[in-house]
């Protein structure tokens, strides 16, 4: 029984709203992502310059994976990010397929504090 709750503790807190800047090869953006967790499982909804679109992913530890398909002119673009969190922030790679990556921070938006 110990072993199971060790490993839960482990695993990051990411429910709720995070603002998001993005290095992205057009220049910065800073979408806003709604992240629900359950388990080590993420479902939500990403809003940025392209629209709002579902994103899944996954948090293990202090490392979060996720991806979001957009469409800017008509295209569909897979943006998927990799990073770990600590706490309210998260730090990380984004690529953007075929066009390059760039690194992104997130910070939890106050009151979305709980742990």
């Amino acid at each position: 029984m110990f072993v199971p709750a060790a490993i839960a503790a482990d695993t990051a807190k990411v429910s709720g709203e995070w603002a998001l800047t993005v290095e992205t090869p057009n220049g910065t953006g800073t979408p806003s992502v709604i992240f629900k967790q359950n388990g080590e499982e993420l479902s939500g909804t990403y809003k940025g310059r392209f629209g709002e679109s579902q994103l899944k992913g996954s948090v293990k530890g202090n490392e979060i994976k996720f991806s979001v398909t957009i469409s800017p002119q008509g295209q569909d673009l897979v943006i998927e990010y990799s990073g770990t969190v600590d706490g309210d922030s998260m730090k990380g790679k984004a690529k953007f397929g075929e066009f390059g990556e760039g690194n992104f921070t997130g910070r939890k938006k106050s009151g979305d504090t709980a742990k």
